[in-house]
């Protein structure tokens, strides 16, 4: 039961990183909650690779929902034999955690190098660059550097706490679909709800209930009077 709850609890756990990439993503686009920088082409190019949307948000839900419907999977149907069904689901969610693991990687590398670009924006002069791109990501430990973007207001700090929420969200879904696929092998080499001895164990319980519901039945059956047999016998 261990390996099934552990995937449940990261299936969960992905959920709501998902859901916060997804809405970081979002945000990035509407700097100050103003839609003309995007409309005008004035946001960032790595914003446009759908980082947070489709790497760390839809492509972690796929896995997300499946590590949670773990535990309503039957024990029966797999490759013909029943003991194998468990084992399947939990090696088939080792395959879901590649796909999460491809996507939050792919979001973390875009994360990072957004960060270290830094935004777009206008610079004194009224021209729109990456005033940053040179600095090799030194501005975000300088920010006094930040004042050398007039537009929009605050961008720099819209864009480093996004970014750094993507990178940080993706980051922790990378390592939970890492641990699912540590859980997912081990969950189906070892054994799950299936086991050998489980199997066994409900096969003697229930040989035991039948031979019980035997002797019942034949006890019932001595106790019944000789006149009641014989009427029986007459009807």
């Amino acid at each position: 039961m261990c390996y099934v709850k552990c995937a449940r609890y990261i299936g969960f756990s992905l959920v709501w990183a998902a859901v916060f990439c997804i809405v970081a993503n979002v945000l990035l686009y509407f700097p100050n909650g103003e839609t003309k920088y995007a409309t005008e082409g004035h946001l960032s190019r790595f914003v446009w690779y759908f980082a947070g949307i489709v790497g760390g948000g839809l492509l972690m839900l796929l896995p997300a929902f499946l590590f949670i419907r773990l535990e309503e999977e039957d024990c029966c149907g797999c490759c013909g034999y029943e003991n194998y069904g468990k084992r399947c689901s939990m090696l088939s969610s080792v395959l879901a955690a590649l796909i999460g693991i491809t996507g939050s990687g792919y979001c973390v590398i875009v994360a990072s190098l957004g960060l270290a670009e830094g935004p777009k924006c206008s610079d004194a002069n009224g021209v729109w660059n990456y005033t940053f791109a040179s600095t090799e990501g030194q501005y975000l430990l300088d920010s006094s550097m930040w004042s050398k973007c007039y537009e929009p207001k605050h961008i720099v700090e819209w864009h480093v706490t996004l970014f750094s929420i993507l990178l940080a969200f993706a980051a922790i879904e990378f390592i939970l679909c890492l641990i699912q696929v540590i859980n997912g092998v081990l969950g189906g080499t070892c054994g799950y709800c299936c086991s050998r001895q489980q199997i066994n164990m409900a096969i003697v319980s229930w040989r035991l209930s039948n031979q019980l519901d035997i002797f019942l039945s034949a006890g019932c059956s001595s106790n019944q009077s000789p006149g009641q047999q014989s009427g029986m016998a007459l009807h």
